[in-house]
């Protein structure tokens, strides 16, 4: 491998459940960025092509994203080699696999995902409606929610431990409560560190990548169709 030079920039959604697995002592440096950037994608795109630009060696890098609403679409990679997972988002990351976020898309698409980070510090639909409030009052924030959420039937909190899913289950009665206004019914999942584990190995891979990420070369961009599957 020739490069000799590791680093990790991924999204906080997966501080907890990276740092298990990292061997800091390998790698030159590790940036978590907050969770909610994706929001306006842009922002996301900036942060993350800023902080390739700061890293001081040609590096290996490891970008803890999927294509987040395209905020990685046009990423240049300029003088390293990024491994990308081959997700839409981080859920198929905290479920496990591609494979399981396939079965339960196909189970019941219409799902809104909570997880620690969202509630701890990210947005989620009570967070909105409360923001919208404040901006436009309740009932044009109630009529803005209704076009959002009406046609979500569950809510799924996804969590790698039984003590994690019942702690935030707790954490985010307000929000399940809120949700209740659409006839949205909460379900716990308890996620698999399976995919956290795979980006840590092919970080170090000197055997390339699987179908599970993309690998863009220095000096090349990474696109949005990149992202897509057969």
């Amino acid at each position: 491998m020739h490069q000799k030079h590791f680093a990790v920039i991924a999204c906080k959604v997966f501080q907890d459940l990276l740092d298990k697995y990292l061997p800091k002592d390998r790698i030159d440096r590790i940036v978590y960025l907050e969770s909610g950037l994706h929001i306006v994608p842009m922002k996301l795109h900036r942060a993350i092509q800023n902080e390739l630009n700061l890293l001081p060696y040609p590096s290996r890098v490891l970008l803890g994203y999927g294509l987040c609403g395209n905020g990685l679409d046009d990423i240049h990679s300029g003088v390293h080699s990024l491994i990308i997972p081959k997700v839409d988002d981080c859920i198929a990351v905290l479920l496990g696999s591609y494979q399981l976020y396939l079965d339960q898309f196909y189970q019941e698409p219409a799902t809104y995902w909570l997880s620690k980070s969202w509630l701890d510090e990210g947005s989620n639909p009570l967070v909105e409606y409360n923001q919208y409030v404040e901006k436009f009052g309740t009932d044009q924030a109630a009529w803005l929610m209704d076009m959002q959420y009406s046609n979500y039937k569950r809510l799924a909190l996804v969590a790698h431990s039984h003590k994690d899913l019942d702690y935030y289950q707790d954490k985010a009665k307000d929000v399940i409560n809120f949700c209740k206004r659409w006839d949205m019914r909460f379900e716990k999942i308890l996620g698999k560190e399976s995919f956290i584990e795979e980006m840590v190995a092919v970080l170090f891979s000197e055997n390339g990548v699987n179908e599970n990420f993309l690998m863009v070369q220095p000096g090349e961009t990474l696109k949005q169709s990149d992202f897509f599957r057969q």
